[in-house]
């Protein structure tokens, strides 16, 4: 174990966060404070609290990328400042905390028994709190729904509530280039290295990032990367949500919920449906009146976190929040009972994009929403942005349907959307424009708007399609053409057409039968304005975002077998695909 310093002490005029309040403490830092979980397992972690005595409401943020890295102690330190206890402690099997690392199973107990421990310590008044982002966001609902009777209120940012729906896989397919460098690349290192040190310019050929991404069969990809990584292995295993998935997946628990959550989101964040199923399960099936109506949500036009730009697009200096300063506000209205106004408020806040402005509502979706088929047509050649595919409020006559060829071997390359954390794609807003070159690529655009359209809420394609294989993947992307001809990404969703029935009901297709998919695309808030146009794109790979659909049927990553596939999709009469789109009235 590293010998650390055991006290220390910060004074309140020292190294201030230009945005933080006037500090109200001095403060002092017990390190490498031990906990015991009901195993007798010790997990370590630091205290940040007030030097003078008294008892004082505790903000716990349990990581597993290590208390002592760089930029882990502002967080904490503002909160101490601010007259809590904060404490920030390596997560099982990280970094200086005993035991063995097995990602999210762990995170429920020792996350109850985290929060009892130090409900009852001298310098707490009982009150706890939650705090964090990412991993550290979905271990807080890990610890939520265990219930632990002093938790009180959370704010899990930018995070998971299903490790299988809406972390590892969405739609079924497998999020290759996020799990295979946070999973594979990262983590199975205690000690921390270089992140993705496959994408340095040290790199040998043969272990860069992008040729590992290439490599098949998927299932050894970790032995590619130079060590066998066994919950990789677990991951590839388990291609549906199966038992081992449910074992820690939250949006199954939410009735054992008993605090209010605070969750926020971005449109371009990876778990943006985490964010938002995770305000809307605790808003309909909270543990308690008290819980379902205090949580509350917000959304931006962000990646994994806030910030004023991300992809191409400057939304603005407004799309900017203090995430700090937001937290700082929920905790103190429930952890020290603070009448701040946070009850008097709508419980969403989420951001406009086309027109750049905030709003408020009572609700997600919106009370009011009129959920909207936006029809596909063609002249059966809609492929490439030069095709003749539309998009209709009314369904136009025109031919039966469209078809391309998708070959895995030469896939549709990932361009923006929802990724994040140091993997090689691009996240967020991007010019569609250099994919929709492509013959393998449907896309479907309306005349231009005349009057503006607003939308706010899920986004859903419904799609009548075929393949001549077994099974395959549909790609759907909403995008925004504005007048330049720049098309930009709003929403994304995919498929993995054996879950047409649900990822717990895994089917295989019967070549070349037509049948209705539901393509989940999460959701956003977008007005359309007049002289811009609304299009969708279709087609069957978004690589290395997702791994491709090797068109055989066989299970996830177990050979090296690829196929192309003829794909047709329908838009007649009897098989009218269209775009779901959550339409709302004008801010």
């Amino acid at each position: 174990m590293p010998l650390r310093i055991s006290t220390f002490t910060i004074f309140a005029a020292l190294a201030v966060h230009a945005a933080e309040p006037a500090p109200k403490e001095i403060i002092t830092i017990d390190a490498h404070v031990p906990i015991p979980m009901r195993d007798g397992v010790k997990l370590y972690g630091d205290v940040y609290r007030p030097k003078r005595e008294g008892k004082f409401p505790v903000i716990i943020i349990r990581t597993p990328y290590g208390v002592q890295r760089d930029g882990s102690h502002q967080g904490p330190t503002m909160f101490a400042r601010q007259g809590y206890v904060a404490m920030m402690v390596d997560v099982r099997g990280r970094f200086e905390s005993e035991g063995n690392w097995d990602p999210f199973r762990d995170e429920g107990n020792d996350g109850y028994d985290i929060i009892e421990w130090a409900a009852v310590q001298p310098w707490s008044n009982g009150r706890v709190g939650t705090s964090g982002g990412s991993y550290l966001g979905h271990n807080q609902w890990r610890a939520a729904s265990a219930a632990p009777p002093h938790l009180v209120a959370s704010f899990p940012a930018v995070a998971s509530t299903s490790i299988y729906k809406n972390w590892a896989f969405f739609g079924g397919a497998f999020r290759l280039s996020f799990n295979y460098g946070w999973g594979v690349v990262r983590m199975p290192f205690r000690i921390m290295q270089p992140q993705y040190w496959h994408t340095e310019s040290y790199s040998p050929p043969e272990l860069s990032y992008d040729k590992i991404l290439w490599s098949l069969p998927l299932k050894m990809a970790d032995v590619e990367s130079g060590k066998v990584v066994k919950h990789w292995r677990d991951w590839v295993e388990h291609q549906s949500f199966d038992g081992y998935w449910k074992a820690f997946d939250d949006e199954e628990r939410f009735e054992k919920i008993q605090a209010p959550m605070h969750t926020l989101g971005g449109y371009f964040d990876i778990f943006l449906a985490g964010s938002i199923n995770g305000y809307v399960g605790m808003r309909n099936r909270g543990g308690n009146e008290k819980a379902r109506r205090g949580s509350r949500m917000i959304l931006g036009p962000w990646g994994h976190g806030p910030s004023q730009k991300f992809g191409d697009i400057d939304f603005g200096a407004s799309a900017m929040v203090d995430q700090r300063l937001m937290e700082l506000r929920w905790f103190d209205y429930h952890l020290k009972g603070e009448q701040n106004g946070l009850d008097k408020e709508p419980p969403v806040d989420f951001f406009f994009m086309g027109i750049n402005k905030w709003r408020k509502a009572e609700n997600w979706p919106l009370p009011g929403t009129r959920y909207t088929p936006v029809y596909l047509a063609s002249g059966g050649a809609a492929n490439t942005g030069r095709g003749n595919g539309a998009l209709s409020f009314k369904q136009q006559a025109g031919a039966e349907s469209d078809t391309y060829n998708y070959d895995p071997a030469n896939p549709v390359i990932t361009l923006g959307g929802n990724n994040c954390c140091g993997t090689p794609t691009i996240a967020g807003p991007k010019d569609q424009r250099p994919l929709e070159s492509r013959n393998d690529l449907l896309v479907y655009t309306s005349d231009f708007l005349k009057e503006p359209v607003a939308i706010a809420g899920p986004v859903k394609m419904k799609l009548h399609a075929a393949t001549d294989g077994r099974d395959t993947d549909w790609m759907v992307k909403l995008i925004d053409v504005q007048p330049n001809g720049y098309a930009m990404n709003i929403a994304e969703g995919i498929l993995r057409a054996r879950f047409r029935k649900g990822v717990d009901q895994m089917e295989l297709l019967e070549p070349n039968r037509a049948y209705e998919f539901e393509v989940d695309m999460a959701g956003t808030a977008n007005v359309f304005l007049p002289g811009h146009r609304i299009r969708v794109d279709i087609t069957s790979s978004n690589f290395p975002q997702f791994d491709r659909n090797p068109n055989t049927g066989a299970d996830l990553g177990a050979d090296a077998k690829l196929r192309v596939a003829k794909q047709t999709v329908y838009h007649s009469g009897q098989k009218p695909s269209a775009i779901i789109l959550p339409v709302v009235d004008l801010p």
